[in-house]
């Protein structure tokens, strides 16, 4: 049975406006109201953009052998067709789509990164390595704007440490042509929410993403979130919500197979692997008290990946 789903209409928060104060209180509602928004001006440069799908493209049309020889270890690397479910509760195999992973370029985690090799694809490192630089620049200003829109100092997540080693991961995923349907049997990707801080998503412009305002509803309604030339898609994560004691929406999206093929790149922004994730003290109250226990970021990253993946294998 086809479901219905609409347009959804989000908020564009701009990085580059000069009243940040103005600024975190947008960034705020939105947090507040669906945990989706755009950022424009958020310095990533759009050639490189264009160079990152390029290149992507060009992994993703490699033979399987190839692809295979970087299969993902320490959540590095390759993950073929339906090696993901993203749903747990789902009974299908695992969701039609395969990625790549690329973990943190800082300090000894870098060496477990894995990259093709320069012969069968010589500029992808190079694109890969620059446009993460450049989008973890967006993403901490965009922490900065977060903070102020938690009543917290600007250089609160910096002060705490969060941003000392933090943890980023860029994933590339490529959904192949040929699939259509709007049932939970035929998804790009299951229904979830992400798991870290923020994330970061740049798309080739195809459509399918959808948002889910309130997954308690039933049956759940689903809306398309559309591409805006230039703008980044930004989602607040698991974590987020857990740190703001759900006064930050950590929103239930999937990717639905419109019949073409589609690419994207997600960047999750997540702190070092020993930040306490706990209720910001601006959260909570002698009437709204913490709802979550305290737990270090790797724990907590460890047991998400446990589910989602078919395989017993750890995050590092």
């Amino acid at each position: 049975m086809k479901e219905e789903s609409s347009i959804m209409k989000l908020p564009i928060i701009d990085l580059s406006a000069p009243d940040r104060l103005s600024t975190a209180a947008t960034l705020r509602q939105a947090c507040i109201e669906v945990g989706f928004f755009y950022i424009v001006n958020h310095g990533v440069d759009k050639d490189l953009l264009k160079r990152l799908f390029e290149e992507s493209n060009k992994f993703f049309s490699l033979p399987l052998e190839d692809k295979m020889k970087l299969n993902r270890k320490e959540l590095r690397g390759y993950t073929a067709l339906y090696s993901e479910k993203l749903d747990p509760s789902l009974n299908t195999q695992g969701d039609p789509k395969e990625s790549f992973y690329i973990g943190p370029l800082h300090g000894e985690v870098s060496d477990l990164n894995q990259w093709p090799s320069e012969e069968l694809l010589p500029n992808w490192r190079q694109v890969m390595e620059t446009y993460q630089s450049q989008v973890l620049r967006a993403g901490k200003n965009l922490l900065s704007l977060l903070a102020l829109a938690l009543k917290l100092d600007e250089k609160y997540f910096e002060n705490v440490g969060a941003l000392d080693q933090p943890m980023p991961f860029l994933r590339l995923i490529h959904y192949p042509g040929g699939l259509s349907g709007q049932t939970d049997e035929v998804l790009g990707a299951s229904a979830h929410s992400d798991y870290g801080m923020i994330t970061l998503l740049a798309t080739d412009g195809v459509p399918g993403l959808q948002v889910c305002r309130d997954k308690d509803h039933e049956p759940r309604i689903w809306e398309d979130v559309l591409d805006i030339e230039g703008a980044l898609i930004v989602n607040i994560g698991d974590m987020t919500e857990r740190l703001t004691n759900c006064l930050f929406r950590s929103t239930l999206h999937r990717v639905v197979p419109k019949g073409q093929e589609r690419y994207s790149v997600a960047f999750f922004l997540d702190p070092a692997n020993e930040f306490s994730v706990k209720c910001l003290e601006t959260a909570c109250s002698e009437s709204n008290p913490p709802r979550f226990p305290p737990v270090r970021y790797i724990d907590y990253l460890r047991e998400r990946f446990r589910l989602t993946f078919a395989s017993d294998q750890e995050a590092s």
